[in-house]
Parts: C-alpha cells; sequence; structure tokens
C-alpha cells in the first residue's frame, strides 16, 4: 500500500491524524436530528404528500447512511475512546442492518486486501456485468437478498472457513448479531399494538427506499478500479457536493482514507489536497463515475 513519506510528510500526518471528538458528536447528533425529523415528517399524516415524500427519501438516505459513521467507528477514528467509538458502531449498524462486530473484522481484510481478486472479502459479491445486474444492485435488491443470507450463515452456518473471523472472534459475533436481532424483535413487538407499524414505516421503508443512495456511493468506490496492490490506483475519491460528503462523513474521499486508514474523517478533505494529483481515479461526480461505469460492466469483475 503506497504509504511512504513522499505522499504526505511525517509531521504533517501526524498533524492529520490527531483525533478529537466535538467534530464527531457534531456530524453524529444533526445525522440523527435528520433521521428524527425527517421521519416524523414522513409520518405525519395532516402534512402534504408533497412534503411526506422527500421526508420519506431523505429520512431513508440518512438511514442507509449510518453505514458511514459505522465504518468510521469502525476504524476507531471517529472518537477518541475506543469505547464510544465501539458503541456507537453498533448502534449506527443497528439503524442501516449492519452488524458492527462482524463488519470491524471483514472490513480489516478489504484494507489489507483491498480490490485484489481472491483476498479482498467485497469482490465475493457479485459485481453487476450488465445492464440488468447493474439495475439490481442500484435498487439494493442484491444488497437485502445477500444481507439476509450472510446473517442466517452467521447465526447458524460454519464459519471458520472465513479468514478474516479468528475462532476467538466467532463467539463475540454471533453474540452481537443475536443482541442486534432480539432488539429487532422487540421492535417488532412494540410496533405490533394498535397495528402502528413502526418496525415498517419508519425503519424498513425508509432504509429501502434510501438503500440505493448508498450503492451509488458504494459502487464508486473501487469499481472500476485496478486489481492491483497500488492504493494509488486500486481505489476511486468522487469530487461531491457538501450534503453528500455530509452524509457519507466524508467517505467520497475515499482513496485518501484506504492509503491512510487511520485519518480521522474531519482530516480527509485536507489529506485530499495533498493527495490529489497522485491519485489515479479522481472524478468529478457520482453521474459522471456511473457513466462511466455502464461504459465498462463487462470488466468490472475480476478475472478468475
Amino acid at each position: 500500500m503506497a504509504t511512504s513519506s513522499d505522499l504526505i510528510p511525517r509531521q504533517r500526518l501526524a498533524e492529520l491524524n490527531r483525533l478529537r471528538d466535538l467534530p464527531a458528536w457534531m456530524r453524529l447528533a444533526s445525522h440523527l436530528l435528520v433521521i428524527v425529523v425527517s421521519g416524523i415528517l414522513w409520518r405525519t399524516d395532516a402534512l402534504l404528500w408533497l412534503v411526506r415524500l422527500p421526508a420519506l427519501v431523505l429520512s431513508g438516505a440518512a438511514l442507509a447512511t449510518c453505514f458511514a459513521p459505522l465504518h468510521e467507528c469502525c476504524h476507531r477514528t471517529a472518537f477518541r475512546s475506543k469505547a464510544t467509538n465501539d458503541a456507537v458502531a453498533w448502534w449506527m449498524g443497528v439503524l442501516s442492518f449492519y452488524n458492527s462486530t462482524f463488519y470491524r473484522r471483514y472490513h480489516q481484510w478489504h484494507h489489507r486486501y483491498t480490490h485484489q481478486p481472491g483476498l479482498d472479502p467485497e469482490l465475493d459479491d457479485p459485481v453487476p456485468t450488465g445492464l440488468l445486474s447493474y439495475a439490481v444492485e442500484i435498487s439494493g435488491l442484491s444488497w437485502w437478498t445477500g444481507k439476509l443470507q450472510g446473517y442466517g450463515r452467521l447465526l447458524f452456518g460454519d464459519l471458520s472457513a472465513l479468514p478474516y473471523l479468528s475462532a476467538e472472534s466467532i463467539p463475540q459475533v454471533r453474540r452481537s448479531i443475536r443482541l442486534q436481532f432480539a432488539l429487532y424483535g422487540l421492535l417488532l413487538l412494540v410496533s405490533l399494538p394498535g397495528a402502528n407499524g413502526f418496525l415498517f414505516w419508519s425503519w424498513l421503508l425508509p432504509l429501502a427506499v434510501g438503500q440505493p443512495f448508498l450503492r451509488v456511493f458504494v459502487l464508486a468506490e473501487h469499481s472500476g478500479c485496478s486489481f492491483s496492490s497500488d492504493g494509488l490506483a486500486n481505489t476511486r475519491t468522487t469530487l461531491t457536493i457538501a450534503p453528500v460528503r455530509w452524509l457519507m462523513w466524508n467517505m467520497p474521499f475515499h482513496a485518501e482514507h484506504h492509503l491512510y486508514p487511520s485519518l480521522p474523517f474531519h482530516a480527509l478533505p485536507l489529506a485530499h489536497r495533498e493527495l490529489a494529483p497522485r491519485l489515479q481515479h479522481l472524478d468529478q461526480g457520482y453521474l459522471a463515475v456511473h457513466r462511466q461505469l455502464l461504459q465498462q460492466l463487462p470488466s468490472l469483475a475480476p478475472v478468475a
């Protein structure tokens, strides 16, 4: 991985690596506030649909992109405290239908072998190579089916073949996922009295509506990039609008994040200023990225 001092001088890197709690608490509070306010607007029958439908979309996008703080906290770079990072990661996983205990280990392997066929676990998922599979991927359908199958295996299947899960970590992962699904079950029971359908109308439906936004962002991170171990070539940074950078906790600066995973999210724009001239995949906006991907669909899958 290209992390030598010729990219960012050591003293500057030490400054950028400084963890600060305030930016993370502010970003987390504002993210949750958007979910709550837009969720209330969506469920307020007295409002016009002209207001409720945009509120549903915003609520869903904010719920789906809870993946971003989960990701940041799994790196333990959002807050100075390890315990705070782990607790926030777990709850953000509950909201976004990820499990942080599993994802942290899975994601460590992804960083170790970024976009390298046969090694990066992200490449185990089917890659869209045609218009139909691309549409299914962007819709979130393949994500939902993959999540349900994956949770089934994590809850009941044999996990010994997964290289990123040690024998010691498997019981921890199972306990965490069982607790998460027990919480979902409790929310389901609470939503049944009076048939208010809280779990469906306030979480599942918005999350399904918001998932395509996350798919667009995540698919751009490595698709169409090199399958080599070169961090300057195997990951894309996408220059995008401020609301997207806010929702994704600056993860559009993805090449910077992969080159220096220790950087907190609030330092990534500063790192971008120094790294941008060296990046091989630096694109203006997600529409431009996906136009490229649509032209390259047959070549997105790694060669067996």
